[in-house]
């Protein structure tokens, strides 16, 4: 039997069990990758989970997202599936490049080039290879990667998986949630119970109305006429290599299409104007059909019309009590850069690691201030960052003579080809966003005085400033330092980690985990430019510096969640030798 169906044989008969109360340390409301991947995080540490899905089992989801972050990516490797989710999705030899034409069967006018799967950890062609990670970024639409995640919790011991559930409700006291659900039906009414609820229900999110959150932000900031399609004979009619992404210029209608098999289903995107959106008045074929470069003899199938709203949304709160919400639950924003997704995938991580702490004993429940105060603040800087991509790509104009074969024409495809590149290579090749985000207002890091570096979309700066993500070297040819790094905190000691005996033994006594690598002298970068890092399994540092800190009692305290959110770098003196005290 296979596993899926094992999986749907138990939840049956849990299901028959379940006339009362059924418990768990956490309830996840939502079945996609973002309840998905906290489900497979949290049964890593232990902790029992019950997922409440309303799709049936392998219920394919519609052909949302298409791009899988280098963070997410390192985070899969860690929980063990990075390597089957690489194996899947476009042909191996497919280029994930993103071509930049007239219109797709048109003149190529530029090309940002992104390795094949094949080659993804070899090839030095493209500018995000070489990138400071051991899992660079993966092209897969959610239609194959999502499967890889169910199948995979379905088959986890501490997880159960209710489909074809309803969330209705829920309830919160002092130590515990309730939450009512049904079947599909809307009967077989049943509660369970749990000590926290992550609301991973998407952007119409039943959890988030529960606690009275209200999303914030420009409600519409452009329509979109989008349309996955089946088009067996398109490759036929286009010129040059493949790609993964297309972006079309031309002066009668601009688009997007991505390629989802790499043989014969297209999603096609057409971005409408206010006035096109106001009076419905764009014909989906012909506008297909331009943007595609074809004429009414050739044939392809519509799968499914996925029209969505550009929007910049954020939560005004991710919380309530028990009660928390991540992803489309709390901040919608325009696809650009793929990291609507990958956003989410962000909160739930972060938030399972502080629920890890404090289910697992040694962590203050303060802990969990730090996931509203971490992940608020970055979400909102990511939805302004593809806010401004998106004004920017709308405002712009195609010249008229851009398909003619006349110096003017080829002019302006040489210059629109520069202009796109330089201007789209930032969200295809998004090292910033990456890498470069900074958790600054945090109650459980030690700040020391020092500014984080700035960032952007396409760029950073490695740092060790604490909030910073901790600048990735390879230990020897295979080891990333990431894949030495322990569940809770993990110290990476560059100098005589004899200094910080008390740091390590009070951590030993009030039970913090504390994985020490002593690093080989030579294998880091010059970034790392202090003795002593203490960084979280997240990989941001929480704590720097060149000898022991003056306080390691309060270090330790704040780092378990046990110090008053309201002033979290007051409660710890700036370490002695660090770079912010000399």
């Amino acid at each position: 039997m296979s596993r899926g169906l094992f999986s749907v044989r138990l939840i049956n008969e849990l299901g028959e069990r379940m006339t009362r109360t059924a418990e768990a340390d956490v309830i996840i409301v939502g079945a996609g990758p973002v309840g998905l991947t906290a489900a497979m995080d949290l049964n890593a540490r232990g902790i029992s989970t019950i997922v409440v899905e309303k799709r049936s089992y392998q219920e394919l989801p519609s052909v949302k997202c298409n791009h899988v972050s280098a963070r997410t990516m390192e985070r899969f490797r860690r929980l063990g599936v990075a390597a089957e989710i690489r194996n899947s999705g476009l042909p191996a030899a497919y280029p994930h490049d993103i071509a930049f034409r007239t219109v797709l069967t048109g003149q190529e006018i530029a090309r940002i080039p992104i390795p094949s799967r094949s080659d993804r950890y070899t090839s030095r062609n493209g500018p995000d290879t070489g990138w400071p990670t051991p899992e660079p970024p993966h092209r897969i639409n959610q239609t194959y990667l999502e499967p890889i995640l169910v199948e995979h919790v379905a088959a986890l011991p501490h997880v159960t998986l209710l489909n074809d559930t309803q969330f209705l409700s829920v309830t919160q006291t002092d130590d515990h949630v309730e939450a009512l659900i049904s079947d599909a039906a809307g009967e077989n009414l049943r509660t369970i119970r749990a000590r926290f609820l992550i609301g991973a229900d998407g952007s119409r999110s039943a959890v988030r109305k529960q606690i009275g959150a209200k999303l914030t932000g420009d409600a519409v900031l452009q329509q979109v006429q989008s349309t996955c399609i089946r088009a067996p004979k398109l490759y036929e009619l286009m010129p040059g290599a493949p790609a993964w992404g297309y972006y079309t210029f031309n002066p009668r209608r601009n688009g997007h299409v991505y390629a989802i098999d790499g043989r014969e289903v297209f999603i096609v995107h057409n971005y409408l104007t206010e006035q096109e959106a106001a009076d419905g008045s764009v014909d989906r074929d012909e506008a297909i059909r331009t943007i595609l470069g074809v004429d009414e003899s050739f044939e392809y199938e519509i799968v499914s019309r996925e029209d969505w709203v550009a929007r910049r949304m954020v939560a005004d709160r991710f919380r309530d009590g028990r009660i928390f919400i991540a992803g489309d639950a709390c901040h919608l924003w325009v696809p650009y850069a793929g990291y609507g997704m990958n956003a989410g995938i962000a909160d739930g991580l972060n938030l399972t690691w502080l629920l890890g702490a404090h289910l697992s004993g040694w962590a203050d429940y303060g802990i969990l201030d730090a996931y509203e105060a971490e992940r608020q603040p970055i979400t909102d800087q990511v939805s302004r960052f593809v806010m401004n991509h998106q004004q920017k790509i709308a405002r712009s104009r195609i010249p008229n003579v851009i398909e003619e074969d006349s110096d003017e024409g080829r002019e302006a495809r040489e210059r629109i080809g520069r202009e796109a590149y330089e201007f789209n290579v930032q969200q295809f090749a998004a090292a910033g966003l990456n890498f470069g985000y900074v958790y600054d207002t945090s109650p459980i890091i030690s700040y020391d005085g020092e500014q984080a570096p700035s960032y952007s979309m396409g760029s950073f700066v490695p740092s060790t400033v604490p909030g910073c993500r901790a600048p990735h070297f390879w230990l020897d040819d295979t080891t990333s330092v990431y894949d030495e790094f322990g569940q809770g905190y993990t110290l990476l000691s560059f100098g005589d980690r004899g200094d910080l005996a008390e740091l390590i033994d009070a951590a030993a006594a009030s039970g913090v985990p504390l994985t020490v690598i002593d690093v080989p002298e030579g294998v880091a970068g010059e970034e790392h430019d202090h003795a002593f890092l203490v960084c979280r399994e997240d990989q941001h540092v929480a704590w720097r510096g060149n000898s022991a800190p003056e306080n390691v009692t309060g270090l330790i305290e704040l780092l378990r969640g046990a110090v008053p959110s309201k002033a979290p770098s007051a409660e710890i003196p700036v370490a002695a030798g660090s770079a912010a005290g000399q």
